[in-house]
């Protein structure tokens, strides 16, 4: 007679078999993941994992993110079985399980909680996004950053408000990636004791065998970045894995890499192990098959044995729940004792900054020598970092010409995990990746590089603005304008890539008071990202008394100058050019041609305005348009029309002085005036 299985096996079969089914269902997925990973995913949730299923955004949880994001079906199956609750956006628990078994029959589905890789603010429980291989990598480095700056800010003597740890998932295929290896370096170096990755090592990818691409020591390659290492030969012993669990527990000077060798489709007859198991619906024989393997009724679909959920709930919340609760009765005494840090930590677990930082924004005065914007927002950063300390960030080894460094404020480093300015190294891709893995942990976090290597940049950029999360990428050394270092490093069609990014705020300021809006608008915003576009050249701080107030950046576009009566010709500008675009029109009223001149720093926001307002500034009538812009064309026929034209970019630039740039490339006020004079007398006699 064969003995019952224990309640453990059972929640282990009722993941595989959910993913399973699920897949199945869907008729795409990939069931082979989750399969293999069910015993580990098992043992740390079960028993190791700091989590509360009734709160699922207690503060000082332990992380679980799911990097191998395409094995989502893992993940759905643990918040179901661990009865996570759902919380809607406004932190209100709904009364809904935040998975149900109807929303795993909803599998990839429209409309669905279960979408085919995991989204963050579509489903409670899911700390991020991830799909992109290697993203939750840098993901996690960011979260265990944030985890350790919170303990050195908050945490007091009787008050430990922040130990948590960071526990990843990831695969063949995010370990590949670079972004996962600039952010293991990073890890490495700051010595995160509170991270661990557990790498699925399956040997299977898409094509097959991974010896076909990959044949490296993963461990050498790990323990070379400073991590500690520790190998596991078979992914069915849950108490080898506890050992392991209980090893990185106790290591607090380096993060730990657990290496699990596991066979991918764990139970299929015919595609265990093998490149088959990876993705696509198995095949009803497939799953009858791994389903008799398993001793489980193999006509059974989405079977949830009662005792498989109330034993897998009862574990993680019988450890999670007191946990919470004990933490809560410590901050409500942490709250009497330590009053203003209690409501510091409110304000940053609601998003917002402190009450008076806007307060802290300076004004410049007139100045026809200028300053380059990434001078001025140099200078708006230390203003509001005096102001807001959570506010923590730096750049890819470029904080001296991006300005991105706090004066005065220490390094983020191992010995300084409360530090301001950070030093991400010459790392672009995990840089962003690690900034939103601080943003998904409360911190207002801020990059810096040169545009052009924001393409290095672009899946987290993109990502943020998936997740709604409010990162600021500054990007300096904006055009054509860099001058000498030509074309490598002059960018020309990155501005339109940026823009194209749904969701992502997009700001060329034009002198530095709209650069000190710029920076307002970008710490105001909740849920969108902002990249703010800098020049290295000087530009003229132009006359507000004279022209309209900066603060027009807030509706993305304004009426920054204008003639009596209708114009015969409107010249849009941004960033650098708009002081060009101004001489052009006081260039143009002396000559008797009445024009109107529109500062466009921001496409997002200005599309956000009503049309009344976005007509009151571009009337449809006026069709001679103008813009320019030391960058890509693309784009700016929605402003321009069919009539109007454009003074930009149409190849690479060179190296040269910017001077001879310039007039090069037609960024001059005689050359700008003769097109818009020609222009107008066009558009007018017809």
């Amino acid at each position: 007679m064969t003995a019952a299985p224990s309640p453990e096996r059972l929640a282990i079969d009722t993941i595989r078999t959910l993913a399973m089914d699920a897949v199945q269902k869907a008729n795409s997925g990939h069931p082979g993941t989750p399969m293999a990973l069910a015993p580990v995913a098992h043992t740390l949730w079960s028993r190791f994992l700091r989590y509360d299923p009734a709160a699922p955004d207690w503060p000082n949880r332990d992380r679980f993110v799911l990097s191998c994001g395409h094995a989502s079906m893992l993940l759905y199956a643990l918040l179901h079985l661990a009865g996570v609750e759902e919380i809607d956006a406004d932190g209100n628990k709904t009364g809904q399980p935040a998975v149900s078994l109807d929303d795993i029959r909803q599998f990839r589905q429209l409309g669905s909680k279960t979408p085919g890789h995991p989204e963050y603010r579509i489903t409670t429980g899911v700390e991020t996004t991830t799909g992109p291989l290697g993203q939750g990598c840098g993901n996690s480095v960011g979260m265990a950053i944030a985890a350790r700056w919170l303990a050195s800010r908050f945490n007091r003597d009787g008050f430990t408000l922040f130990d948590n740890d960071v526990y990843v998932f990831c695969s063949d295929g995010d370990l590949m990636e670079g972004v996962a290896s600039e952010a293991a370096s990073m890890a490495g170096h700051l010595r995160l004791g509170n991270l661990c990755w557990v790498y699925d090592d399956n040997h299977i990818t898409i094509e097959g065998d991974t010896a076909l691409a990959f044949d490296e020591d993963v461990p050498a390659r790990f323990a070379a970045y400073g991590w500690q290492t520790i190998v596991l030969d078979d992914a069915e012993d849950v108490e080898a894995f506890a050992r392991a669990l209980d090893q990185f527990r106790a290591t607090d000077d380096r993060p730990t890499l657990i290496v699990v060798k596991s066979i991918i489709g764990y139970g299929f007859p015919t595609r265990a192990g093998t490149h088959k198991a990876h993705s696509d619906a198995p095949g009803e024989e497939e799953i009858r098959g791994a389903k008799k393997a398993y001793g489980w009724p193999q006509d059974a679909q989405f079977l949830v044995p009662e005792e498989a959920k109330r034993s897998f709930t009862e574990a993680v919340a019988g450890r999670g729940r007191p946990l919470r609760e004990a933490w809560e009765e410590m901050f409500a005494r942490y709250r009497e004792a330590h009053p203003e840090m209690a409501e510091a930590l409110d304000q940053l677990r609601r998003g917002r900054m402190p009450d008076d930082w806007a307060a802290a924004l300076p004004g410049f005065p007139a100045d026809a020598k200028g300053m380059a914007s990434r001078e001025a927002s140099g200078k708006v950063l230390n203003a509001i970092a005096a102001k807001a300390p959570w506010l923590v960030g730096g750049a890819a080894d470029l904080s001296p010409s991006t300005k991105t460094d706090v004066k005065d404020a220490p390094s983020l480093e191992a010995d300084s995990p409360g530090g301001r300015n950070m030093h991400f190294g010459i790392r672009e891709h995990a840089m962003g990746s690690i900034a939103n893995g601080m943003a998904l942990t409360y911190l207002r976090p801020y990059t810096g590089t040169f545009m052009v290597f924001s393409d290095y940049m672009r899946p987290p950029i993109r990502l943020a603005a998936i997740m709604e999360l409010p990162v600021i990428f500054v990007f300096t050394h904006d055009s054509i304008g860099v001058g000498e270092d030509g074309p490598t490093h002059q960018p020309i069609e990155q501005l339109a890539a940026l823009r194209a990014i749904p969701g992502l705020d997009t700001i060329r300021p034009g002198d530095a008071n709209e650069t000190a809006v710029a920076w307002k608008v970008a710490l105001t915003h909740t849920h969108e990202p902002t990249a703010l576009i800098l020049s290295r050249q000087p530009i003229a701080t132009l006359d507000r008394g004279r022209y309209a107030p900066a603060d027009g950046l807030e509706k993305g576009g304004y009426v920054l100058g204008d003639c009596a009566g209708t114009p015969e010709i409107i010249l849009i500008g941004t960033g650098s050019e708009l002081p060009l675009v101004v001489a052009a029109h006081e260039r143009l009223a002396a000559d008797g041609v009445r024009s109107r001149v529109v500062s466009m720093p921001s496409w997002y926001l200005f599309e956000k305005q009503d049309r009344a307002y976005r007509d009151t500034v571009l009337p449809p009538g006026v069709r001679a348009r103008l813009a320019v812009e030391q960058g890509g064309a693309m784009g700016w026929d929605r402003y321009v029309g069919t009539d109007g034209e454009t003074v930009t970019m149409s190849t690479f630039g060179a190296s040269a002085p910017i001077a001879k740039l310039q007039e090069k490339f037609g960024f001059t006020v005689d050359q700008v005036v003769d097109k818009a004079r020609a222009l107008a007398k066009r558009l007018g006699d017809n």
